[in-house]
């Protein structure tokens, strides 16, 4: 169902807009045989690289937060809410800042990777010494969180033109996303993705706490770790072209885990799918809501994505965070 929902959600994204594609034209635009007509040019050089990127990016913060959310036993974990996204776009701030702007875009996803790891380690080592609790954990995120956006602040004073369209990047949008900034981070999303899937099933081990999973054999510090890069990978790729986006993380696997289960292959696929419909589906909303204006993406997630953080902070009240 999700998968079919993404497929829908494509091909809304594709024909709709200020100008109107028809199904057909859609299709041969992207067979190759419209690439003359208006329509097949809005396509193929705008609709195609931003609703890919839509697809993406959604997949990618979904997975990344139903990873994050099983490997720390913490359902209100997600890439933006420990920092995960800013410790990513601090480390691409400072790559747009200090190297050519080609070799910057090609190097971004590296930088996101590095800097989405960098901060979930962090965050990591020092939940264990203050204390494992779930709200020790997202405390820390959000203090990390606010250094490294300050960080990026600071990096974009400092050079100005370090990051073109920095509103739109902290927001989140993929307005003007275009094929040579996706085709990189694609790549690092797809292979994650794989990987993640075959470890699913070390991953249901770790679930089951860390002293039964190492009683089974599992090495848990190795697969914490392991996992994590994974889940830094996936958010960092996807922030390195569709700027800071919030709560795809933590509504998808939320949403999905009540649907299908907890059980991590079936989890991580479903988020995926979940995911990407999600985001495509409010980039959509974003554009057409206040037609001939458009919204970047990024504040519509933040309208649906703060009350349903907040009703799980109510739905959990009297629990131990």
């Amino acid at each position: 169902a999700a998968g079919g929902l993404a497929l829908l959600a494509a091909v809304i994204s594709l024909c709709t807009g200020a100008v109107m594609v028809a199904p057909g034209e859609l299709v041969q635009a992207l067979l190759g045989q419209g690439g003359g007509t208006t329509g097949g040019s809005i396509v193929l050089l705008v609709r195609l690289p931003r609703t890919l990127g839509c697809l993406l990016a959604g997949a990618a913060l979904a997975a990344s937060g139903a990873i994050i959310q099983t490997v720390m036993a913490n359902p209100l974990a997600a890439p933006n809410i420990i920092g995960v996204n800013s410790g990513a776009g601090f480390f691409v701030a400072l790559c747009s800042a200090s190297l050519p702007a080609a070799l910057s875009v090609k190097l971004s996803p590296l930088a996101a990777f590095l800097g989405a790891f960098a901060c979930v380690m962090l965050v990591l080592l020092i939940a264990e010494k203050a204390g494992s609790s779930r709200i020790v954990l997202v405390l820390a995120g959000v203090a990390i969180s606010n250094m490294f956006g300050a960080g990026t602040d600071a990096v974009v004073t400092l050079s100005p033109d370090a990051l073109v369209g920095y509103s739109d990047f902290r927001i989140g949008g993929l307005s003007n996303v275009t094929m040579e900034q996706v085709a990189p981070a694609m790549w690092v999303i797809v292979l994650c993705l794989a990987g993640a899937l075959l470890f699913s099933n070390e991953l249901d081990v770790l679930t089951l706490g860390s002293d039964t999973a190492r009683s089974l054999g599992l090495p848990v510090g190795r697969m914490r770790v392991l996992a994590l890069a994974f889940a830094a990978a996936l958010a960092g790729a996807a922030v390195s072209f569709s700027g800071l986006l919030g709560f795809v993380g933590l509504i998808v696997p939320h949403i999905i885990r009540r649907l299908i289960g907890s059980e991590s292959r079936n989890l991580i696929l479903g988020c995926a799918l979940g995911g990407a419909a999600l985001l495509t589906v409010c980039d959509v909303a974003a554009r057409l809501l206040f037609a001939p204006y458009e919204l970047p993406v990024g504040i519509v997630l933040s309208f649906a994505g703060g009350p349903f953080f907040l009703w799980l902070l109510i739905r959990k009240r009297g629990r131990h965070l």
